[in-house]
């Protein structure tokens, strides 16, 4: 009898112990999950809103941008372009001077989409950057590519 005792006391401790290795580690992922998501910065902590996106060309090594009818009418506008060369984030400066900066977040690759002020905002986990593309709040720790630009004529042209 005391063997039949042993065996089910055994079978007992395995069932518990692998029932608390599968809280603990449903508890870690829980608190994984929750600190990528709870950024003030992310999308349910408001304070950012969406860029507006803005026509392109693709052509010679080069991306076109007409400022009309755009954000970039006004000095301190800034617009989202999506071209077959890239993803760029595009900020009015001055009179005649932009800034064009990679459109990907240097964190985990997620498009930059959202602006606050004037802070490019990261909506997956709340990275911030300047204008030119510098971090000014992580979780990202590199910053932002930056590309030339010239203005002629109403367009804004992005050298890559």
């Amino acid at each position: 009898m005391s063997d039949v005792t042993d065996s089910n006391a055994h079978v007992s401790r395995r069932r518990f112990c692998a029932g608390a290795c599968q809280a603990a580690s449903g508890a870690t992922l829980a608190t994984l999950f929750t600190a990528c998501g709870g950024s003030p910065t992310s999308p349910s902590g408001g304070g950012s809103a969406p860029l507006g996106l803005a026509a392109s060309q693709f052509s010679s090594g080069r991306v076109t941008v007409p400022v009309a009818g755009t954000a970039l009418a006004t000095e301190g506008g800034a617009v989202l372009v999506e071209s077959v060369a890239g993803v760029f984030l595009l900020a009015r400066t001055g009179t005649s001077t932009f800034t064009a900066v990679e459109g990907i977040c240097t964190h985990e690759g997620c498009k930059v989409t959202n602006a606050d002020g004037d802070a490019y905002v990261c909506p997956c986990h709340g990275s911030r950057y300047t204008r030119g593309g510098t971090v000014v709040q992580g979780p990202a720790m590199a910053s932002l590519r930056r590309y030339t630009t010239s203005f002629v004529d109403g367009v804004v042209t992005i050298a890559l």
